[in-house]
């Protein structure tokens, strides 16, 4: 009998570790998921027209800060999933469809596991997201854009390396609805402090299992706008700020990937200036709550990845001829929007391909069954202005604007907490 307690006790000992380390690794032993990094320069070699206002006529006329991409790539024994995040104002879907294509191709994961989205950012060049005609010069940049993206994607899927994730949620009120009312009853851009905000400030951290910082996500809703209409210099505006003031406190070989949340509406405190200060201030504060955030974090292993890929058909309309209440809209061609999932744990990034208002994106974090839930938005294309169903009563920009009829808010937020529950 003594034995055959002795054999269970050694059974016990030897099956012990091996149920208690799952799910904790320690450095030197290998998890279910790898990731890997990678980032490069995208700043135009040749000035070209600038994108974000419609008043700029001429090329950029020199560069104040570069512009960059970044890719997070992660694999599993049974998928991949990349995420490409750039600083740029968007792309035409045609360009996302192609460079998907390629990538897949090269790397082996399926197109509709990748995720390339933009920060919107007003101080870039031009990419034929908004304006249809653009000089030769814009195509010859979007060539060597799409080399360059899909270069990345390639580097970051050849050295992938286990890693821990941890993820925590700062606050940055330098961001305001931007919808306020004018004297002669229109809505317009300006600011609103009465009107819905979010000011959270999602950030992410990825690390070896030597504690070394492979990669910084930070998600905030803020339009890139805090540069103006009068600067023809490139910058990566408030987003290129607070990546350098991140890097510059973490260390340079750290990736530091931005991406926009829902803020179809919401712009910064500040700008849209023509001096630098209001994009070095906003950048600055981002930052700094965004690394008193990752400050905080712990972080665990990876054990499980997925990833989900649906579209969307909506009625589409013209643009309106002026910001005030329309009873009536003009038909417009159907508009497509993308919805993609990504789920890296117990983190859940859920992406569209639109200008998407804040209060929609805060009904999804709201009634996700994921607690670490981040929108974002610029996402494989762009489907325009994604309004609230309330907005269109009341007019303004980016209801003028919008390629959407009105009832495009409850189908596509209902659909996108489906695609959230499925996992």
């Amino acid at each position: 009998m003594k034995n055959i307690y002795l054999f269970i006790f050694v059974l016990l000992i030897l099956d012990g570790p091996c149920v208690v380390s799952h799910g904790q690794d320690k450095p030197g032993q290998t998890t279910p998921v790898q990731m890997g990094v990678s980032r490069v320069n995208i700043t135009p070699d040749v000035p070209i027209p600038m994108s974000g206002y419609g008043s700029r006529a001429t090329p950029f006329t020199g560069v104040h800060d570069d512009l960059f991409a970044s890719a997070l790539y992660f694999r599993s024994p049974e998928t991949s999933m990349l995420l490409i995040t750039a600083d740029l104002i968007g792309y035409p879907m045609q360009f996302v469809d192609k460079t998907r294509k390629i990538i897949s191709e090269k790397i082996g994961t399926p197109p509709e596991n990748i995720m390339i989205s933009a920060v919107h950012n007003h101080g870039g060049p031009v990419t034929r997201t908004y304006e249809k005609d653009v000089p030769e010069g814009v195509d010859d940049y979007l060539k060597i854009l799409q080399e360059k993206l899909i270069n990345i994607s390639v580097q970051a899927s050849e050295k992938t390396v286990p890693f821990r994730m941890g993820t925590g949620k700062g606050y940055c009120d330098l961001n305001i609805n931007r919808r306020a009312e004018f004297a002669d009853g229109s809505i317009g851009l300006g600011r609103d402090q009465g009107k819905s905000c979010d000011h959270d400030l999602d950030v992410v951290k990825f690390e070896d299992l030597n504690g070394n910082a492979l990669a910084i996500m930070v998600n905030w809703p803020c339009h890139a706008t805090a540069s103006g209409p009068q600067n023809y210099q490139i910058t990566g505006d408030w987003p290129g700020a607070a990546a350098r003031y991140i890097k510059k406190q973490s260390g340079e070989d750290v990736v530091v990937a931005i991406t926009a949340g829902a803020s179809g509406d919401i712009n910064p405190i500040y700008g849209p200036g023509n001096s630098f200060d209001e994009i070095e201030t906003v950048g600055y504060h981002a930052g700094k709550a965004a690394l008193e955030t990752y400050n905080t974090i712990n972080t665990f292993p990876v054990e499980s990845i997925d990833a989900i890929y649906t579209s969307m058909t909506f009625p589409g309309k013209k643009e309106c001829k002026n910001n005030f209440p329309q009873e009536t809209y003009e038909p417009g061609p159907d508009v497509e929007i993308r919805l993609t999932a990504f789920r890296i744990g117990y983190l859940v990034l859920a992406g569209i391909s639109g200008e998407v208002m804040n209060e929609i994106g805060l009904e999804i974090k709201k009634k996700s069954p994921y607690k670490n839930t981040t929108i974002i938005t610029h996402c494989n294309g762009s489907s325009g202005y994604i309004c609230t169903d309330k907005a269109f009563p009341e007019g303004g920009y980016e209801v003028k604007v919008s390629r959407l009829m009105p009832g495009a808010e409850k189908p596509l937020t209902a659909e996108v907490l489906k695609m959230i529950r499925e996992f």
